[in-house]
């Protein structure tokens, strides 16, 4: 039992306790009455005009740069505008978007307009009937409804009061494009990217009429070459739904990402890590202010293993080429819709130069390409990259597979001369073209003489002792028919003609497609980029090459990334599987015979079919012609593509060089191309170089 004493202290206690809840009480209850009562306006009326909102802060995305680190993709500090979702009323929405529109639009900076109906006069932008019944579908137009009816029915829809239908079409444009893509008062959409600094200075100084509107700091990408190596670039634009629905853990919907060429197959490292940043703004959509909480990382700059400068030289020669073909600078004009040119080092397997043409401008598709350029690009297959998925037949140009085979299975020898009497009496008796062009044949040839002349018999008489099995395996050993593996989507394998493909095409005459293998036809069609992996190997005297156009990554920090990280990349990219192929050991003398007539076929001492091109070069080199039947035109005209391989300096080859022309007739007037080629590779003056044109033009029809 306690005693008074102890009693006595455990009130005291208790009371104290019990005053001291009270106090707290009273002064909450004072402090809650200060702020609903004496200020509860001010403060609600604080609260209820200030929002605060987390947006991305876009990473940097990584350069693109060639080998002696010439800039070829960057991205540069730019202005873009968003809109957030805000209390603004649809009146001042409207009045926000005309504003914008034509701040914008004053200062020449464009803006996104998904809108299909176009003023002055009315029309739909639609590619198809289809499509245009859809959307009148979708929004409840009436099937027969006008263009101008249309527009009056979408104008109504976001109530538009504007009476000029010019500016109303701004309005209608920017609010049907938010609709379509969506918003939210936490995630902005994109309505223009690379705004000038004047349209800045101005939305600045409007900012109480723009409703919504934050104006972003963001790094976009920029082109620094126009369009060189466009097709290995590639390009980035706005990320499609399906891209989005797969990727929204790390994109948003208004990101870019990589759509071809290295900026699609590099894309997880090019694009690097957003941060992010805290907004303030008015619930009437004005921003009071803002800043970082989380530091974007850019990405990693990848550097290509081409040369920007032979780039440009082989884009030009090809072109000018192509041009001279095409306006009958050899004699006559031919249909040429295209060509493709490769220069690989022949030690490495570095791609120096690749090229397809016609090529493109990626900066096009940063904003939306117009429906017209679009068709114009579609019209010439422009996005096919033919340096890889182009496949052709090579021609003549893959007489060397039939003469190393050849000689390595011992079917012919280096001094057996085969006799050519222009018509080979077997299979569908098929002539050489020297017979065509002067109704006799070669003559006497052996392997060299075979090569340099490019005579069909004696190639026919060497598949047909050879066999398609033996042939194909010595085709394949080359990797021709086989991806090469070059770090660029979408590469084709190709066909080779071989047993196996002659048994899934029911082919009812073997024989027939021996002899037209053996000089590079049937069912042989090879990419550029698989020939200029051959022609390295010849060069090298046989070792495999595998070509690549990456010479590194390098991370934000400067650090460059693991070879065997990239490596791990690709092959997860390209779900490849090591394919080992052992050394083939051909006999350094029968690779001689070969290296020999390649020779001839561009040395002035001899007869060769590129002689004339080569006259006076300062650097000798192995060469080869070739031309393939590729079908016919709409009008029923034979087409024939056009090859020129070569590699230098004939006696320490550095690099090979391999150019094609779509419909382009003759190999020799492809030489000509890979002959200013090489010239600006060993720094030589290509003025010096002479020319006869005449003579070019004694040259066969099909080799």
């Amino acid at each position: 039992m306690f005693n008074k004493t102890e009693t006595e202290k455990t009130n005291f206690r208790y009371n104290l306790v019990t005053t001291i809840i009270y106090i707290i009480g009273i002064v909450l209850i004072i402090q809650l009455f200060n702020l609903q009562i004496i200020h509860g306006k001010e403060y609600r009326e604080t609260s209820n005009t200030k929002l605060s909102k987390e947006a991305i802060v876009k990473a940097a995305r990584g350069k693109i740069v060639d080998r002696t680190g010439i800039v070829l993709a960057e991205t540069e500090m730019g202005f873009n505008i968003q809109l957030f979702k805000s209390k603004a009323s649809e009146q001042e929405m409207n009045d926000s978007m005309l504003v914008l529109a034509e701040v914008l639009e004053k200062n020449g900076d464009k803006y996104i307009d998904d809108f299909p109906i176009s003023v002055e006069p009315f029309q739909y932008v639609f590619s198809s009937e289809e499509q245009l019944n859809k959307w009148k579908t979708k929004f409840k137009i009436a099937p027969e409804a006008s263009p101008e009816e249309a527009f009056y029915v979408m104008k109504d829809e976001y109530n538009i009061t504007e009476p000029d239908i010019i500016k109303a079409r701004k309005i209608l444009g920017l609010r049907y494009t938010i609709d379509q893509k969506g918003y939210s008062s936490t995630t902005g959409l994109e309505l223009a990217s690379n705004v000038s600094k004047n349209s800045i200075g101005e939305l600045e100084e409007r900012k109480n009429e723009l409703s919504g509107i934050s104006i972003e700091t963001k790094s976009n990408r920029v082109y620094v070459q126009g369009s060189l190596a466009s097709h290995i670039l590639g390009y980035i634009s706005r990320i499609d739904a399906e891209e989005y629905k797969a990727n929204s853990d790390r994109y948003e919907r208004d990101d870019y990402i990589g759509k071809t060429g290295i900026e699609k197959m590099f894309e997880d490292y090019l694009k690097g890590v957003n941060g992010t940043k805290q907004i303030d703004m008015t619930v009437d959509g004005t921003t009071t202010g803002e800043y970082i909480t989380k530091e974007a990382i850019g990405g990693a700059n990848v550097v290509l293993t081409i040369d920007a400068n032979l780039q440009s030289v082989t884009e030009n020669a090809l072109r000018n080429t192509i041009e001279k073909v095409r306006n009958g600078g050899f004699g006559k004009v031919y249909n040429v819709t295209g060509g493709s040119a490769v220069v690989i080092n022949v030690k490495t397997g570095e791609i120096l130069a690749m090229t397809s043409l016609p090529d493109f401008e990626p900066e096009q598709f940063l904003n939306g390409i117009s429906q017209a350029k679009y068709d114009e690009y579609v019209s010439n297959r422009v996005f096919s990259n033919r340096a890889i998925q182009g496949s052709y037949a090579p021609g003549s140009i893959f007489k060397m597979v039939s003469a190393i085979a050849g000689l390595q299975e011992g079917v012919i020898t280096r001094d057996e001369k085969i006799n050519d009497t222009g018509i080979y009496p077997r299979g569908n008796n098929p002539h050489c073209w020297y017979y065509d062009t002067y109704h006799i044949g070669h003559g006497y040839l052996n392997v060299g003489q075979a090569i340099a002349g490019s005579c069909n018999y004696y190639f026919y008489e060497t598949g047909s002792r050879l066999g398609l099995d033996k042939l194909s395996s010595y085709a394949s050993y080359f990797g021709l028919g086989r991806k090469t593996g070059i770090e660029l989507p979408n590469e084709i394998a190709g066909t080779l003609s071989s047993p196996k493909t002659s048994e899934e095409k029911d082919d009812r005459n073997p024989e027939v497609t021996l002899l037209s293998s053996s000089i590079g036809q049937s069912y042989n069609d090879f990419t550029p980029i698989q020939i200029a992996k051959y022609i390295a190997m010849i060069a090298n005297r046989g070792k495999v090459v595998n070509p690549t156009i990456i010479k590194s990554v390098v991370a934000a920090d400067g650090k460059q990334i693991p070879t065997s990280e990239i490596n791990a990349y690709l092959k997860e990219k390209f779900n490849i599987v090591d394919d080992d192929v052992d050394s083939l050991n051909i006999s350094e003398e029968n690779l001689n015979a070969v290296l020999e007539g390649m020779r001839d076929v561009t040395d002035d001492r001899s007869r060769g079919t590129a002689v004339q091109v080569f006259k006076g070069f300062g650097i000798p080199v192995g060469g080869k012609t070739g031309s393939a039947e590729a079908g016919e035109d709409a009008n029923g005209n034979s087409l024939v593509n056009a090859w020129f391989v070569g590699f230098a300096p004939f006696d320490e080859p550095e690099i090979a060089v391999v150019a094609m022309i779509e419909n382009g007739s003759h190999g020799t007037y492809v030489a000509e191309a890979v002959r200013d080629i090489i010239a600006e590779y060993f720094g030589m003056n290509i003025q010096e170089i002479n020319e006869d044109v005449s003579a070019v033009m004694e040259v066969e029809a099909l080799r």
